[in-house]
């Protein structure tokens, strides 16, 4: 049977003293959203997520780790992996951290890798319609990026559909928020930055109809973690993304 630690991975960590600007810069590696917060002996504190790091602006602020820290997904490196997914699915985090009996910081599993792991295992029933999010919250494509700054903080939502003329056209995230090298400036300055300059296309989606397995299996190809829901117009309806699909077969 795999454990936690089958799949666990080095996912970076930071001292609770250090600067929030030092996670900014980690955390614009592809994989990582989340990273861990020790002490001085690498005892788990807490982790700190992609979305508090974007609430500071000043690349030479002094402000540190330590007033950020979350609670986390925590299991031991024998958990079976239905019990790791359960951690993360009610911490709704993207890892769970692996710790020792005396609290000691081993190494993170990651959802995106064990995602694909728990939906092999069994047929998932149900429709996408089932446990889709109906009312989500979205932007247009000539949108000022400072605002949607601003929902991404707020919310802690991975990431928001683009919606033109009410049909989805593309996808913005806090992922490419970061990556865009100009955000930090337009943000701050409240430029006219737009989110089409930004914005991830073309759009994968899926209908209300559509099953859970269907769902779920396009987030595996594709390697994403939110798929917007359309109608037979092409109409945004919802979204549905990792977490809604495990809790959706979860009993």
């Amino acid at each position: 049977m795999k454990v936690a630690s089958s799949l666990m991975v080095e996912i970076p960590t930071l001292r609770y003293d250090e600067h929030v600007t030092k996670a900014r810069s980690v955390l614009r590696d592809d994989v990582f959203r989340e990273l861990y917060i020790v002490d001085e002996k690498n005892r788990l504190m807490g982790y700190l997520d992609i979305s508090d790091v974007l609430r500071v602006m000043d690349t030479k602020s002094n402000v540190t780790v330590k007033g950020f820290i979350r609670e986390a997904a925590q299991v031991a490196p024998n958990t079976p992996l239905a019990e790791v997914g359960h951690a993360i699915l009610n911490a709704r985090t993207n890892s769970a951290a692996v710790v020792s009996e005396d609290g000691t910081y081993q190494g993170g599993v990651l959802f995106s890798e064990l995602f694909p792991v728990l939906i092999s295992r069994r047929d998932i029933p149900g429709r996408v319609e089932d446990v889709m999010s109906r009312q989500p919250v979205t932007c247009a494509p000539d949108d000022p990026i400072h605002r949607i700054y601003s929902l991404i903080v707020a919310s802690g939502f991975i990431a928001f559909p683009v919606v033109q003329k009410k049909e989805a056209i593309g996808i913005i995230s806090r992922r490419d928020l970061l990556h865009a090298g100009n955000v930090r400036i337009s943000v701050k300055n409240q430029a006219d930055t737009t989110v089409e300059r930004v914005m991830t296309t073309p759009v994968i989606s899926v209908t209300p109809d559509d099953s859970l397995a269907t769902a779920s299996r396009l987030m595996v190809d594709h390697d994403i973690s939110i798929l917007p829901v359309v109608d037979e117009r092409k109409r945004l309806v919802g979204v549905i993304d990792r977490h809604d699909v495990l809790a959706g077969r979860t009993p």
